[in-house]
Protein backbone atom coordinates (compact mmCIF):
# COMPACT_ATOMS: atom_id res chain seq x y z
CA UNK A 1 0.00 0.00 0.00
CA UNK A 2 1.74 3.12 -1.09
CA UNK A 3 1.09 5.88 1.09
CA UNK A 4 1.97 9.70 1.09
CA UNK A 5 1.48 13.19 2.92
CA UNK A 6 -1.07 15.08 2.86
CA UNK A 7 0.23 18.15 2.45
CA UNK A 8 -3.54 20.14 2.82
CA UNK A 9 -3.64 18.68 6.46
CA UNK A 10 -0.11 18.89 7.49
CA UNK A 11 0.91 21.93 6.47
CA UNK A 12 -2.12 24.11 8.06
CA UNK A 13 -1.83 23.15 11.41
CA UNK A 14 2.12 23.23 11.51
CA UNK A 15 2.00 26.73 10.40
CA UNK A 16 -0.43 28.16 12.50
CA UNK A 17 0.98 26.26 15.64
CA UNK A 18 4.57 27.81 14.67
CA UNK A 19 2.35 31.63 14.31
CA UNK A 20 0.55 30.94 17.60
CA UNK A 21 3.70 30.40 19.45
CA UNK A 22 5.81 33.11 17.79
CA UNK A 23 2.88 35.52 18.25
CA UNK A 24 2.90 34.32 21.83
CA UNK A 25 6.63 35.32 22.37
CA UNK A 26 6.64 38.49 20.39
CA UNK A 27 3.91 40.22 22.68
CA UNK A 28 2.43 37.47 25.09
CA UNK A 29 0.02 40.34 26.25
CA UNK A 30 -1.34 41.07 23.47
CA UNK A 31 -1.77 37.01 22.48
CA UNK A 32 -3.30 35.95 25.54
CA UNK A 33 -5.84 39.14 25.35
CA UNK A 34 -7.12 38.19 21.70
CA UNK A 35 -6.75 34.19 22.94
CA UNK A 36 -8.87 35.03 25.89
CA UNK A 37 -11.18 37.32 24.06
CA UNK A 38 -12.13 34.40 21.79
CA UNK A 39 -12.71 32.01 24.47
CA UNK A 40 -14.69 33.81 26.60
CA UNK A 41 -17.14 34.61 23.23
CA UNK A 42 -17.35 31.32 22.38
CA UNK A 43 -18.10 30.33 26.07
CA UNK A 44 -20.90 33.02 25.99
CA UNK A 45 -22.61 31.64 22.91
CA UNK A 46 -22.42 28.33 23.05
CA UNK A 47 -22.43 27.32 26.79
CA UNK A 48 -26.16 25.88 25.94
CA UNK A 49 -24.80 23.90 23.18
CA UNK A 50 -22.26 22.41 24.76
CA UNK A 51 -23.93 21.53 28.15
CA UNK A 52 -26.75 20.25 25.84
CA UNK A 53 -24.63 18.08 23.06
CA UNK A 54 -22.38 16.41 25.78
CA UNK A 55 -25.81 15.18 27.70
CA UNK A 56 -27.37 14.29 24.09
CA UNK A 57 -24.03 11.66 23.12
CA UNK A 58 -24.47 10.11 26.49
CA UNK A 59 -28.11 9.57 25.63
CA UNK A 60 -27.33 8.67 22.12
CA UNK A 61 -24.63 6.05 23.38
CA UNK A 62 -27.57 4.32 25.40
CA UNK A 63 -30.26 4.05 22.70
CA UNK A 64 -27.52 2.50 20.17
CA UNK A 65 -26.73 0.18 22.84
CA UNK A 66 -30.07 -1.22 23.26
CA UNK A 67 -31.01 -0.96 19.66
CA UNK A 68 -30.61 -3.54 17.19
CA UNK A 69 -27.48 -1.71 15.92
CA UNK A 70 -26.06 -3.14 18.81
CA UNK A 71 -25.46 -6.41 17.07
CA UNK A 72 -23.26 -4.79 14.63
CA UNK A 73 -19.78 -6.28 14.00
CA UNK A 74 -17.18 -3.70 13.44
CA UNK A 75 -15.65 -4.75 9.98
CA UNK A 76 -18.45 -7.45 9.16
CA UNK A 77 -19.43 -10.69 10.51
CA UNK A 78 -16.16 -12.35 9.66
CA UNK A 79 -14.50 -9.30 11.35
CA UNK A 80 -11.05 -10.73 13.56
CA UNK A 81 -9.77 -8.30 16.52
CA UNK A 82 -6.81 -6.35 16.94
CA UNK A 83 -6.81 -6.58 20.69
CA UNK A 84 -8.09 -8.68 23.36
CA UNK A 85 -10.38 -7.43 25.49
CA UNK A 86 -7.93 -6.86 28.12
CA UNK A 87 -5.78 -5.06 26.10
CA UNK A 88 -8.36 -3.03 24.40
CA UNK A 89 -9.83 -1.91 27.56
CA UNK A 90 -6.23 -1.08 29.23
CA UNK A 91 -5.63 0.85 25.83
CA UNK A 92 -8.83 2.51 26.24
CA UNK A 93 -8.52 3.84 30.02
CA UNK A 94 -4.92 4.93 29.41
CA UNK A 95 -5.26 6.51 26.27
CA UNK A 96 -8.32 9.21 27.12
CA UNK A 97 -8.61 10.56 30.79
CA UNK A 98 -6.14 8.63 32.51
CA UNK A 99 -3.80 11.20 32.85
CA UNK A 100 -6.36 14.03 33.81
CA UNK A 101 -8.09 11.70 36.18
CA UNK A 102 -4.53 10.54 37.87
CA UNK A 103 -4.09 14.56 39.11
CA UNK A 104 -6.97 16.22 39.07
CA UNK A 105 -9.15 13.87 40.98
CA UNK A 106 -7.46 15.08 44.33
CA UNK A 107 -6.72 18.87 43.21
CA UNK A 108 -10.47 19.70 41.85
CA UNK A 109 -12.43 18.62 44.24
CA UNK A 110 -10.56 21.03 46.57
CA UNK A 111 -12.04 23.96 44.82
CA UNK A 112 -15.38 22.71 44.20
CA UNK A 113 -15.53 22.32 48.62
CA UNK A 114 -14.01 25.64 48.95
CA UNK A 115 -15.25 27.50 46.16
CA UNK A 116 -18.63 26.33 45.18
CA UNK A 117 -21.01 28.41 42.57
CA UNK A 118 -22.47 31.08 43.90
CA UNK A 119 -25.68 30.99 42.94
CA UNK A 120 -26.14 27.72 44.96
CA UNK A 121 -25.58 29.43 48.31
CA UNK A 122 -23.21 26.59 49.42
CA UNK A 123 -21.13 27.59 52.65
CA UNK A 124 -17.25 27.10 51.64
CA UNK A 125 -16.01 24.11 53.57
CA UNK A 126 -19.38 22.84 54.39
CA UNK A 127 -20.49 19.08 54.70
CA UNK A 128 -22.69 20.15 51.66
CA UNK A 129 -19.73 21.75 50.04
CA UNK A 130 -18.29 18.29 50.21
CA UNK A 131 -21.33 16.92 48.50
CA UNK A 132 -21.51 19.33 45.49
CA UNK A 133 -17.64 18.32 45.16
CA UNK A 134 -17.81 14.78 45.31
CA UNK A 135 -21.38 14.87 43.11
CA UNK A 136 -19.20 17.03 40.42
CA UNK A 137 -16.45 14.76 40.49
CA UNK A 138 -18.75 11.94 38.87
CA UNK A 139 -20.42 14.74 36.08
CA UNK A 140 -16.91 15.73 35.26
CA UNK A 141 -14.83 12.38 35.07
CA UNK A 142 -17.31 9.65 34.15
CA UNK A 143 -20.07 8.73 31.83
CA UNK A 144 -20.22 12.25 29.93
CA UNK A 145 -16.83 12.89 28.96
CA UNK A 146 -16.13 9.02 27.96
CA UNK A 147 -19.43 9.37 25.71
CA UNK A 148 -17.92 12.48 24.21
CA UNK A 149 -15.17 10.33 23.08
CA UNK A 150 -17.30 7.22 22.54
CA UNK A 151 -19.90 7.94 20.03
CA UNK A 152 -17.40 9.53 17.67
CA UNK A 153 -15.11 6.90 17.99
CA UNK A 154 -17.71 4.46 17.09
CA UNK A 155 -19.31 6.10 14.21
CA UNK A 156 -15.78 6.23 13.03
CA UNK A 157 -14.69 2.49 13.10
CA UNK A 158 -18.37 1.83 11.48
CA UNK A 159 -17.77 4.30 8.59
CA UNK A 160 -13.57 3.09 8.09
CA UNK A 161 -14.14 -0.84 8.51
CA UNK A 162 -17.87 -1.29 7.51
CA UNK A 163 -18.43 1.24 4.85
CA UNK A 164 -14.66 1.34 3.87
CA UNK A 165 -14.57 4.89 3.87
CA UNK A 166 -11.13 7.05 4.27
CA UNK A 167 -9.29 6.98 7.32
CA UNK A 168 -10.73 10.93 7.72
CA UNK A 169 -13.04 12.63 9.69
CA UNK A 170 -14.84 13.36 6.94
CA UNK A 171 -15.91 9.93 7.05
CA UNK A 172 -18.40 10.29 9.72
CA UNK A 173 -20.19 12.83 7.75
CA UNK A 174 -20.44 10.82 4.39
CA UNK A 175 -23.54 8.70 5.55
CA UNK A 176 -25.35 11.92 6.13
CA UNK A 177 -24.44 14.61 3.24
CA UNK A 178 -22.89 11.96 0.50
CA UNK A 179 -19.74 11.71 -1.22
CA UNK A 180 -19.38 15.52 -1.76
CA UNK A 181 -18.11 16.26 2.15
CA UNK A 182 -14.95 14.53 0.62
CA UNK A 183 -13.98 17.88 -0.96
CA UNK A 184 -14.15 19.66 2.43
CA UNK A 185 -11.92 16.57 4.13
CA UNK A 186 -8.88 18.09 4.02
CA UNK A 187 -10.08 21.54 6.18
CA UNK A 188 -12.07 18.74 8.55
CA UNK A 189 -9.61 16.78 9.46
CA UNK A 190 -6.87 20.23 9.69
CA UNK A 191 -9.52 22.11 12.22
CA UNK A 192 -9.54 18.90 14.24
CA UNK A 193 -5.61 18.22 14.31
CA UNK A 194 -5.11 21.94 15.41
CA UNK A 195 -7.26 21.31 18.29
CA UNK A 196 -5.51 18.05 19.27
CA UNK A 197 -2.08 19.34 18.79
CA UNK A 198 -2.36 22.49 20.63
CA UNK A 199 -4.19 20.22 23.35
CA UNK A 200 -1.10 17.65 23.14
CA UNK A 201 1.38 20.47 23.67
CA UNK A 202 -0.65 21.97 26.55
CA UNK A 203 -0.79 18.89 28.15
CA UNK A 204 2.80 18.16 27.49
CA UNK A 205 3.73 20.96 28.89
CA UNK A 206 1.73 20.37 32.00
CA UNK A 207 3.43 17.02 32.42
CA UNK A 208 6.70 18.49 32.32
CA UNK A 209 6.11 20.83 35.12
CA UNK A 210 4.28 18.18 37.05
CA UNK A 211 6.79 15.47 36.53
CA UNK A 212 9.88 18.56 37.32
CA UNK A 213 8.20 19.58 40.79
CA UNK A 214 7.98 15.68 41.55
CA UNK A 215 11.63 15.46 41.09
CA UNK A 216 12.67 18.67 42.78
CA UNK A 217 11.80 17.18 45.97
CA UNK A 218 14.62 14.72 45.48
CA UNK A 219 16.77 17.02 43.16
CA UNK A 220 16.48 20.44 44.81
CA UNK A 221 16.52 23.59 42.69
CA UNK A 222 14.35 25.51 40.87
CA UNK A 223 12.27 24.02 37.61
CA UNK A 224 14.37 25.72 35.38
CA UNK A 225 14.11 25.35 31.24
CA UNK A 226 17.26 23.24 30.78
CA UNK A 227 15.27 20.97 33.87
CA UNK A 228 11.87 20.80 31.84
CA UNK A 229 13.81 20.59 28.04
CA UNK A 230 15.27 17.63 29.63
CA UNK A 231 12.37 16.05 30.80
CA UNK A 232 10.12 16.94 27.82
CA UNK A 233 12.84 14.81 25.58
CA UNK A 234 12.73 11.99 27.45
CA UNK A 235 9.16 11.55 27.51
CA UNK A 236 9.04 12.39 23.74
CA UNK A 237 11.63 9.89 22.90
CA UNK A 238 9.85 7.28 24.54
CA UNK A 239 5.93 7.70 23.30
CA UNK A 240 8.04 8.29 19.97
CA UNK A 241 9.64 4.73 19.86
CA UNK A 242 6.75 3.50 21.50
CA UNK A 243 3.91 4.76 18.73
CA UNK A 244 6.91 3.82 15.78
CA UNK A 245 7.13 -0.15 17.38
CA UNK A 246 3.61 -0.53 16.07
CA UNK A 247 0.00 -1.07 18.03
CA UNK A 248 0.65 -4.17 19.03
CA UNK A 249 3.89 -3.67 20.91
CA UNK A 250 4.47 -0.64 21.81
CA UNK A 251 0.79 1.54 23.12
CA UNK A 252 -0.30 -2.35 24.04
CA UNK A 253 2.61 -3.00 26.23
CA UNK A 254 2.55 0.59 27.76
CA UNK A 255 -0.87 0.45 28.70
CA UNK A 256 -0.84 -2.76 30.37
CA UNK A 257 1.63 -1.41 32.48
CA UNK A 258 -0.09 2.04 33.36
CA UNK A 259 -3.52 0.18 34.05
CA UNK A 260 -1.54 -2.27 36.89
CA UNK A 261 0.27 0.57 38.22
CA UNK A 262 -2.70 2.61 38.11
CA UNK A 263 -4.64 -0.40 40.19
CA UNK A 264 -2.01 -0.77 42.92
CA UNK A 265 -2.26 2.61 43.55
CA UNK A 266 -6.07 2.77 43.58
CA UNK A 267 -5.85 -0.59 46.28
CA UNK A 268 -2.77 0.92 48.25
CA UNK A 269 -5.13 4.30 48.93
CA UNK A 270 -8.35 2.25 49.24
CA UNK A 271 -6.76 -0.08 52.25
CA UNK A 272 -4.58 2.46 54.07
CA UNK A 273 -6.47 6.04 53.03
CA UNK A 274 -9.87 7.02 55.13
CA UNK A 275 -11.45 4.09 53.70
CA UNK A 276 -15.23 4.72 55.65
CA UNK A 277 -15.16 8.15 55.15
CA UNK A 278 -14.24 7.97 51.39
CA UNK A 279 -16.89 4.78 50.92
CA UNK A 280 -19.95 6.89 52.92
CA UNK A 281 -18.98 10.28 51.18
CA UNK A 282 -18.81 8.42 47.44
CA UNK A 283 -21.95 6.81 48.09
CA UNK A 284 -24.29 9.61 49.17
CA UNK A 285 -22.37 11.75 46.57
CA UNK A 286 -22.94 9.41 43.88
CA UNK A 287 -26.85 9.13 44.62
CA UNK A 288 -26.79 13.19 44.46
CA UNK A 289 -25.25 12.90 40.88
CA UNK A 290 -27.85 10.17 39.61
CA UNK A 291 -30.20 12.18 41.46
CA UNK A 292 -29.56 15.89 40.01
CA UNK A 293 -28.17 14.48 37.12
CA UNK A 294 -29.64 16.32 34.09
CA UNK A 295 -29.80 19.32 36.07
CA UNK A 296 -26.08 19.26 36.77
CA UNK A 297 -26.00 18.33 32.82
CA UNK A 298 -27.27 21.60 31.63
CA UNK A 299 -26.19 23.71 34.63
CA UNK A 300 -24.94 27.00 32.51
CA UNK A 301 -25.28 29.68 35.02
CA UNK A 302 -27.29 32.11 32.99
CA UNK A 303 -30.20 32.70 35.71
CA UNK A 304 -27.73 33.61 38.28
CA UNK A 305 -25.54 35.28 36.21
CA UNK A 306 -22.91 32.49 38.03
CA UNK A 307 -19.50 31.77 35.91
CA UNK A 308 -18.98 28.74 37.66
CA UNK A 309 -19.97 26.87 34.94
CA UNK A 310 -18.08 28.34 32.12
CA UNK A 311 -15.41 28.24 34.40
CA UNK A 312 -15.80 24.38 34.70
CA UNK A 313 -18.28 22.29 33.21
CA UNK A 314 -18.80 23.99 29.91
CA UNK A 315 -14.76 24.31 29.76
CA UNK A 316 -14.34 20.66 30.24
CA UNK A 317 -16.94 19.80 27.27
CA UNK A 318 -15.16 22.08 25.43
CA UNK A 319 -11.65 20.22 26.19
CA UNK A 320 -13.12 16.89 25.26
CA UNK A 321 -15.07 17.87 22.27
CA UNK A 322 -11.99 19.41 21.08
CA UNK A 323 -10.15 16.42 21.28
CA UNK A 324 -12.73 14.11 20.25
CA UNK A 325 -12.54 13.84 16.58
CA UNK A 326 -9.30 12.98 16.41
CA UNK A 327 -8.98 10.79 19.30
CA UNK A 328 -12.24 8.74 17.36
CA UNK A 329 -9.60 7.68 14.76
CA UNK A 330 -7.67 6.14 17.17
CA UNK A 331 -10.50 4.51 19.12
CA UNK A 332 -12.03 3.54 16.21
CA UNK A 333 -9.45 2.10 14.56
CA UNK A 334 -8.20 -0.87 17.31
CA UNK A 335 -11.83 -1.35 17.61
CA UNK A 336 -12.17 -3.99 14.51
CA UNK A 337 -13.74 -7.39 15.50
CA UNK A 338 -16.24 -6.62 18.18
CA UNK A 339 -19.79 -5.18 18.13
CA UNK A 340 -20.88 -2.21 19.00
CA UNK A 341 -22.31 -3.05 22.29
CA UNK A 342 -19.13 -4.18 23.24
CA UNK A 343 -17.29 -1.18 22.04
CA UNK A 344 -19.55 0.76 24.44
CA UNK A 345 -18.78 -1.39 27.26
CA UNK A 346 -15.10 -1.10 26.38
CA UNK A 347 -14.86 2.38 25.59
CA UNK A 348 -17.90 4.38 27.85
CA UNK A 349 -18.97 1.83 30.71
CA UNK A 350 -16.06 -0.26 31.94
CA UNK A 351 -13.38 3.49 31.73
CA UNK A 352 -16.55 5.28 33.40
CA UNK A 353 -16.54 2.96 36.50
CA UNK A 354 -13.15 2.50 36.88
CA UNK A 355 -13.11 6.42 37.20
CA UNK A 356 -16.17 6.77 39.38
CA UNK A 357 -14.62 3.74 41.95
CA UNK A 358 -11.26 6.24 41.38
CA UNK A 359 -12.76 9.32 42.51
CA UNK A 360 -14.89 7.82 45.47
CA UNK A 361 -10.99 6.83 46.72
CA UNK A 362 -8.94 10.12 45.85
CA UNK A 363 -11.36 12.60 45.65
CA UNK A 364 -12.72 11.06 49.13
CA UNK A 365 -9.05 11.06 50.38
CA UNK A 366 -8.71 14.70 49.60
CA UNK A 367 -11.69 15.95 50.81
CA UNK A 368 -11.80 13.94 54.09
CA UNK A 369 -7.79 15.06 54.79
CA UNK A 370 -9.43 19.53 54.15
CA UNK A 371 -12.35 18.67 55.95
CA UNK A 372 -10.23 17.60 59.21
CA UNK A 373 -7.31 20.53 58.40
CA UNK A 374 -7.55 21.65 61.76
CA UNK A 375 -6.77 18.42 63.60
CA UNK A 376 -3.53 15.85 63.75
CA UNK A 377 -5.71 13.83 60.81
CA UNK A 378 -6.27 16.44 58.51
CA UNK A 379 -3.80 18.19 56.17
CA UNK A 380 -4.48 22.21 54.40
CA UNK A 381 -4.32 21.12 50.84
CA UNK A 382 -5.85 23.36 49.48
CA UNK A 383 -3.46 26.15 50.56
CA UNK A 384 -0.92 23.70 49.15
CA UNK A 385 -3.07 24.02 45.92
CA UNK A 386 -3.26 27.87 46.12
CA UNK A 387 0.61 28.33 46.79
CA UNK A 388 2.42 25.60 44.58
CA UNK A 389 -0.06 24.16 42.21
CA UNK A 390 -2.29 20.82 41.11
CA UNK A 391 0.97 18.84 40.60
CA UNK A 392 1.67 19.07 44.17
CA UNK A 393 -1.78 18.04 45.76
CA UNK A 394 -1.50 14.47 44.87
CA UNK A 395 1.92 14.19 46.23
CA UNK A 396 0.99 15.64 49.45
CA UNK A 397 -1.50 13.68 50.07
CA UNK A 398 0.43 10.76 49.54
CA UNK A 399 2.68 12.33 52.43
CA UNK A 400 0.00 11.74 54.73
CA UNK A 401 -0.46 8.23 53.88
CA UNK A 402 1.88 5.35 55.51
CA UNK A 403 5.08 4.48 53.24
CA UNK A 404 5.26 7.60 51.85
CA UNK A 405 9.18 7.70 50.94
CA UNK A 406 8.66 4.33 48.79
CA UNK A 407 5.17 5.25 47.00
CA UNK A 408 5.90 9.07 46.03
CA UNK A 409 8.47 7.49 43.62
CA UNK A 410 6.48 5.41 42.18
CA UNK A 411 3.80 7.74 41.72
CA UNK A 412 6.09 9.90 39.76
CA UNK A 413 6.99 6.96 37.49
CA UNK A 414 3.38 6.68 36.88
CA UNK A 415 2.84 9.73 35.78
CA UNK A 416 5.64 9.84 33.55
CA UNK A 417 3.87 6.54 31.78
CA UNK A 418 0.86 8.00 31.86
CA UNK A 419 1.71 10.81 29.56
CA UNK A 420 3.74 8.91 27.17
CA UNK A 421 0.78 6.24 27.06
CA UNK A 422 -1.31 9.60 26.64
CA UNK A 423 0.64 11.30 24.06
CA UNK A 424 1.60 7.64 22.25
CA UNK A 425 -1.93 7.30 21.00
CA UNK A 426 -2.62 10.62 20.12
CA UNK A 427 1.31 10.65 18.31
CA UNK A 428 -0.25 7.41 16.16
CA UNK A 429 -3.75 9.12 15.73
CA UNK A 430 -1.70 12.32 14.34
CA UNK A 431 0.60 10.72 11.92
CA UNK A 432 -2.64 7.97 10.04
CA UNK A 433 -4.40 11.41 10.02
CA UNK A 434 -1.43 13.28 7.98
CA UNK A 435 -0.95 10.39 5.73
CA UNK A 436 -2.96 9.80 1.92
CA UNK A 437 -3.42 5.83 1.38
CA UNK A 438 -4.87 4.08 4.63
CA UNK A 439 -7.62 1.25 4.32
CA UNK A 440 -9.27 -0.80 6.81
CA UNK A 441 -7.24 -3.93 4.74
CA UNK A 442 -4.14 -2.10 5.12
CA UNK A 443 -1.38 -2.43 8.62
CA UNK A 444 -2.80 1.29 9.45
CA UNK A 445 0.72 2.31 9.98
CA UNK A 446 2.02 6.48 8.66
CA UNK A 447 5.66 5.22 9.02
CA UNK A 448 7.91 6.15 11.74
CA UNK A 449 9.48 9.92 9.74
CA UNK A 450 5.78 10.94 10.43
CA UNK A 451 5.60 10.28 14.05
CA UNK A 452 9.02 11.50 14.67
CA UNK A 453 7.95 15.20 13.32
CA UNK A 454 5.12 15.02 14.93
CA UNK A 455 6.85 14.04 18.03
CA UNK A 456 9.29 16.51 17.97
CA UNK A 457 6.91 19.56 16.98
CA UNK A 458 4.83 19.04 19.91
CA UNK A 459 7.75 18.55 21.86
CA UNK A 460 9.23 22.22 21.24
CA UNK A 461 6.37 24.00 21.44
CA UNK A 462 5.88 22.61 24.36
CA UNK A 463 8.93 23.07 25.58
CA UNK A 464 8.97 27.17 24.79
CA UNK A 465 5.56 27.67 25.89
CA UNK A 466 6.18 26.50 29.27
CA UNK A 467 9.40 27.67 29.68
CA UNK A 468 9.34 31.06 28.42
CA UNK A 469 5.66 31.96 27.51
CA UNK A 470 3.17 29.99 29.49
CA UNK A 471 0.86 27.31 28.78
CA UNK A 472 -1.93 29.20 29.29
CA UNK A 473 -2.41 30.73 25.86
CA UNK A 474 -1.92 27.07 24.18
CA UNK A 475 -4.95 25.78 26.36
CA UNK A 476 -6.81 28.71 25.04
CA UNK A 477 -6.14 27.60 21.49
CA UNK A 478 -6.81 24.10 22.06
CA UNK A 479 -9.66 25.02 23.74
CA UNK A 480 -11.01 27.54 20.58
CA UNK A 481 -10.90 23.91 18.84
CA UNK A 482 -13.82 23.03 20.82
CA UNK A 483 -16.84 24.90 18.79
CA UNK A 484 -15.93 23.31 15.06
CA UNK A 485 -14.96 20.41 16.52
CA UNK A 486 -18.10 19.98 18.94
CA UNK A 487 -20.44 20.67 15.42
CA UNK A 488 -18.44 18.54 13.60
CA UNK A 489 -18.87 15.65 16.30
CA UNK A 490 -22.80 16.34 16.00
CA UNK A 491 -23.27 16.35 12.73
CA UNK A 492 -21.68 13.29 12.41
CA UNK A 493 -23.94 11.57 14.92
CA UNK A 494 -26.84 11.87 12.01
CA UNK A 495 -24.72 9.08 10.87
CA UNK A 496 -26.01 6.60 13.91
CA UNK A 497 -29.76 7.61 13.27
CA UNK A 498 -29.35 6.70 9.60
CA UNK A 499 -27.69 3.26 10.94
CA UNK A 500 -30.55 3.01 13.36
CA UNK A 501 -33.17 3.55 11.05
CA UNK A 502 -31.14 0.89 8.75
CA UNK A 503 -28.58 -1.37 10.24
CA UNK A 504 -27.89 -3.68 6.76
CA UNK A 505 -26.23 -0.77 5.58
CA UNK A 506 -23.31 -1.61 7.62
CA UNK A 507 -23.13 -4.97 5.96
CA UNK A 508 -19.67 -5.52 4.48
CA UNK A 509 -19.39 -5.94 0.58
CA UNK A 510 -17.29 -8.96 -0.13
CA UNK A 511 -16.00 -6.44 -2.35
CA UNK A 512 -12.15 -4.76 -2.07
CA UNK A 513 -11.97 -1.78 -0.21
CA UNK A 514 -12.68 1.24 -1.95
CA UNK A 515 -8.81 3.42 -2.59
CA UNK A 516 -10.56 7.10 -1.66
CA UNK A 517 -7.51 8.65 -1.45
CA UNK A 518 -8.26 12.48 -0.36
CA UNK A 519 -5.35 15.12 0.02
Amino acid sequence: MQTSLRPLVFWPTFLVLLAAVVASYVDLDGFLAVASTLNSAILDNFSWLFSLGSLYLLIMAVVVYVSPLGRVRIGGAEATPLLSKLRWFSITLCTTLAVGVLFWTTAEPLYHLMSPPTSLNLEPGSGEAALFAMSTMFLHWTFTPYAIYAVPALIFALAFYNLRLRFSISSMLEPIFGPRVKRFAGLIDAVSLYALVAGMASSLGTGALTLAGGAGQYLGGETTPLRLGVIIAIIVTTFVISAASGLQKGIARLSSLNAVLLLVLGIFVFIVGPTIYALSLGVESFGIYLDNFFTKSLFTGAAGDDQWPQWWSIFYWAVWFAWAPVAALFLGKISRGYTVREFLRINLLYPALFASVWIVIFSGAALYFQSHAGSPSGADLYAILDDRGVENVLYELFRQLPLSGLWIPLLLFVAYISYVTAADSQTDAIGNLCTRGLTADSDLNAGVPMKVIWGVIVGIVSWVMVSFVGIDGVKMLSNLGGLPSMLIVLLASGSLWVWLNNPQRLDVAATSPRDESVS
